[in-house]
């Protein structure tokens, strides 16, 4: 069995070391820098099992023009163990035409982002993005912020990071309505269709899985419903929202202000709006979830190993 993993020997303790040796022989990349495709494809020749962490594949939204281009070359793998939870930047159909079987790490930061995205809906609320911009340019001036208790929350998507966010803006005192795709009932939180939640929330909170059925969901028919005024937050993906449309949203008031986390912060539309706060991913970035996260990683590629899948999502 050869493994190739796309994340330096370093970050996995000892005991999760020996475990992947177990299984055959394993190759590490040197750092989490950007391979080219040449680099990639020395280093998975032959192999039977890529575990993949996005960032050797220039992130996130590189990643889905690179992989296929790699699997292309690389006939001998018959499995992909993702890092991560979301696996919208895997070609689903290419992987099933090739019979590859493909496996997250679900859950695993569901508390860090949840966190992270309640600190990210205060620092737009409590002003403290803006602030810090007019302070690092000499510009320092009092900018009004206004309280989160007893506003609306709407989390678009229930899944465990948006329970999870339901449940700590319920004790910070606010008021929570949810939409999922499919229905789902979570404590405390009052189902809405997704127009009466993008009109009665003073704050919304995006965590649906990036897919080829969510992609756009905020379109220009959908922010033209928005309650004025209102403050987003969005630590799934900009490929969720019409950015060119939100633009202008920021620009009239209608949106207060928009938290993004992304690969790419300075083209697009969003990149030089002052009310645009735009963030490298790192909500998941804590000790606990990185534990959690190499883990289940290996877990799951044991469990490749053994044709025995835990996790698989294709």
């Amino acid at each position: 069995m050869k493994i190739a993993v796309l994340t330096p020997k370093a970050e996995f303790a000892t005991p999760l070391q020996q475990r992947l040796k177990n299984l055959g022989e394993i190759i590490y990349t040197d750092s989490r820098r950007p391979y080219s495709l040449a680099e990639l494809v020395k280093l998975t020749k032959d192999v039977d099992i890529l575990a993949i962490d996005p960032d050797n594949l220039g992130g996130f939204e590189l990643a889905p023009n690179i992989l296929p281009k790699l699997l292309d070359q690389a006939s001998s793998i018959k499995s992909l163990a993702l890092s991560t939870t979301s696996y919208g930047y895997i070609d689903e159909q290419y992987c099933q035409s090739r019979g590859i079987k493909v496996s997250n790490v679900p859950h695993y930061s569901s508390e860090s982002v949840a966190e992270h995205a309640i600190t990210l809906l205060l620092g737009c609320s409590k002003r403290i993005f803006v602030s810090d911009r007019q302070t690092q340019q000499g510009k320092y001036q009092l900018n009004m912020g206004q309280e989160i208790s007893g506003k609306t929350l709407g989390i678009i998507g229930l899944g465990d990071i948006g329970s999870q966010t339901a449940k700590l803006a319920k004790g910070l005192g606010m008021k929570v309505i949810g939409w999922n795709r499919t229905p789902k009932k979570v404590r405390g939180v009052r189902n809405a269709t997704l127009d009466e939640l993008l009109s009665q929330s003073d704050y919304i909170s995006i965590h649906l899985r990036d897919c080829e059925q969510t992609r756009g969901i905020l379109s220009e028919e959908k922010i033209s419903k928005l309650k004025r005024g209102v403050i987003i937050v969005n630590t799934a993906s900009r490929e969720l929202v019409d950015e060119q449309v939100l633009a202008k949203a920021l620009k009239s008031g209608l949106v207060d202000s928009y938290t993004l986390e992304a690969e790419d912060l300075k083209s697009g539309p969003l990149g030089k709006l002052k009310n645009a706060f735009l963030f490298k991913g790192f909500g998941w970035y804590t000790k606990e979830a990185l534990e959690r996260n190499k883990e289940i990683w290996v877990n799951n590629i044991v469990s490749h190993s053994k044709d025995n899948l835990t996790n698989r999502v294709y």
